[in-house]
């Protein structure tokens, strides 16, 4: 069952811009509200950029413990 709802003017237009091709503002609210997981980001990347910039996190991590034990 659908329900109205009132909102500002500023907010319409926010959920307006972020509406996507053939999604209903309904849609757009869910999607906004949903949690996401940190493991949903390589769903709007390319399979490649996505394990890319996995292994420079890792590179990264890995210098960075480097670098810490050499400090201690």
């Amino acid at each position: 069952m659908a329900k109205t709802i009132a909102v500002s003017d500023d907010v319409y237009e926010m959920l307006s811009k972020a509406k996507m091709k053939g999604e209903s503002f309904s849609d757009v609210i869910r999607r906004l509200l949903k949690r996401q997981k940190i493991s949903d980001i390589p769903k709007i990347l390319e399979d490649y950029e996505a394990k890319k910039i996995k292994e420079l996190i890792e590179w990264q991590k890995e210098a960075d413990l480097k670098r810490l034990k050499e400090l201690l």
